[in-house]
């Protein structure tokens, strides 16, 4: 048994209000701990929906709620520390030109991006540390954000609990999904840097 399967194996046995805390909590950390189970938790929260042991509504709420709080927090950590990280040079992964353009990619197309962050497995914290770097207005991003999380996790919700006591057949979907994502993303990355030397190259 792997330790998310004994971490579900134990929600399964926990009484209600903790399994509306665990729904909020895991939600909440995949923005901070991207290596988080979040998306399995939530959907394991869909299939005890159907089973009758969890609240459709109040399940969504809460894996909203920690999704959405996620973002800010990680919203605010790019906001007012974000600037000092790239100026001391500590994300030395990324050089300082490709966070200028990262950033000027943010300021174009940022709350496109905000809307779609929740469907984009894998980069989800970093999307937010960079919607902080950006500034854009946190009264525009909140709404957006909650949105793109409302969304998600009643995709999770409703699916799980379709499915019932199947739910583990949304890991393979949300596998699938994943390395399509990946994929995706690689694509455009690659697109946007090839144009950029290009268009370097021909200055």
């Amino acid at each position: 048994m792997t330790q998310v399967d004994s971490l579900l194996t134990a929600l399964n046995n926990t009484d209600t209000f903790y399994l509306y805390f665990s729904l909020f909590f895991f939600a909440f950390i995949e923005n901070l701990f991207p290596p988080s189970p979040s998306d399995l938790v939530v959907a394991f929260g869909g299939s005890l929906v159907g089973l009758g042991k969890l609240n459709m509504a109040a399940a969504i709420f809460f894996a909203t709620l920690g999704s959405t709080a996620g973002f800010v927090v990680m919203y605010y950590i790019g906001l007012f520390f974000g600037r000092k990280l790239v100026d001391s040079g500590k994300l030395r992964f990324l050089p300082l030109d490709k966070i200028k353009q990262v950033e000027s990619w943010f300021k174009k197309y940022g709350y496109g991006i905000v809307v779609a962050n929740r469907f984009l497995s894998g980069t989800r914290a970093v999307i937010s540390f960079f919607v902080g770097l950006s500034e854009l207005p946190i009264a525009i991003t909140l709404p957006l954000c909650a949105v793109s999380a409302l969304l998600w996790n009643s995709l999770l919700i409703f699916g799980g609990s379709v499915l019932g006591h199947n739910w583990k057949r949304l890991e393979n979907y949300l596998d699938i999904y994943g390395t399509i994502v990946g994929i995706f993303l690689i694509a455009v990355a690659a697109f946007f840097v090839i144009r950029y030397f290009y268009k370097r190259r021909h200055a």
